[in-house]
């Protein structure tokens, strides 16, 4: 249950990132799986573990290193996290979203949420990335539950526009310039770990959903209670169970996760430099 405790975690996690920098970014940056090697392409000025960072959670899943980097990238300070937090890790949902709110006490404004997700519209390959239009929580037991913290937002914030349009029309734009696939869909969130059965699949199509994953619903969500302006995109890195009739597994999603970094790559670079 979110407390005051809680909330002076938060201004001591933010102070301390403070304590470590020049000045406070207005953009942060989480990369998902395969999304590693974008910092080759920033200019790295300082990198924190979060080990360092008091009450920060720890990252349990292989391919996030834990590093909130500070850096400049393609024009922009911004702040680059390699390494999300998880529900299926044994992490509450206010834990993994207390880095949001962290940023949001730093005084960052704009969430660029990056992951790896299952496709079940079928237009969709992998490889190919998707910008979020929506997202389906159902199954997501809210990161606002509990006592409402005034300090970031109402106790009952609108979701109408969770996901920001212009934003999501400059990413679109940019996609365009460099010939890149990029589908618009609605992301439906799952806990995890297990991945989605073919029933749930064939459910969550019903229900409107183009892609399925474990993370980023969580965060949104925090970020539009915090009025942060938030874009999520998302590699297709295969296809949702009893589509292609394969088991799934892990291996497979960061394969195709990092086979497609390099356009993922690209078209944060361009988006990125027209801010």
């Amino acid at each position: 249950m979110i407390d005051p405790v809680y909330y002076s975690q938060v201004l001591e996690s933010a102070d301390y990132i403070r304590s470590q920098i020049d000045e406070v970014p207005e953009i942060c940056l989480v990369l998902g799986s395969g999304m590693g090697p974008l910092t080759d392409k920033a200019e790295i000025i300082k990198v924190i573990s979060y080990d360092d960072i008091p009450y920060f959670p720890k990252t349990t899943v292989p391919g996030h290193e834990g590093k909130l980097i500070y850096a400049k990238f393609s024009g922009h300070i911004v702040f680059i996290m390699k390494g999300r937090f998880h529900y299926y890790e044994g992490y509450t949902t206010q834990e993994a979203a207390f880095y949001v709110r962290v940023m949001a006490k730093l005084g960052v404004t704009r969430l660029i949420l990056t992951n790896a997700a299952g496709g079940i519209n079928e237009k969709m390959k992998p490889g190919d990335l998707m910008v979020f239009t929506d997202h389906i929580g159902l199954f997501c037991e809210s990161p606002l539950r509990g006592r409402n913290l005034d300090e970031f937002g109402p106790r009952f914030p609108d979701q109408t526009q969770v996901y920001d349009i212009g934003l999501k029309e400059l990413l679109i734009e940019s996609a365009n310039e460099l010939g890149i696939t990029l589908h618009q869909g609605v992301y439906a969130y799952t806990r995890g770990p297990q991945y989605e059965t073919p029933a749930e699949i064939r459910a969550l199509r019903i229900i409107g959903a183009d892609a399925v994953g474990m993370s980023t619903v969580v965060e949104a969500i925090t970020a539009s209670h915090c009025s942060m302006r938030v874009l999520a995109v998302s590699c297709i890195t295969n296809l949702a169970a009893g589509i292609s009739g394969k088991p799934l597994s892990h291996e497979e999603v960061i394969a195709n996760a990092n086979a497609s970094s390099r356009n993922n790559i690209a078209l944060m670079e361009r988006f990125f430099s027209k801010l």
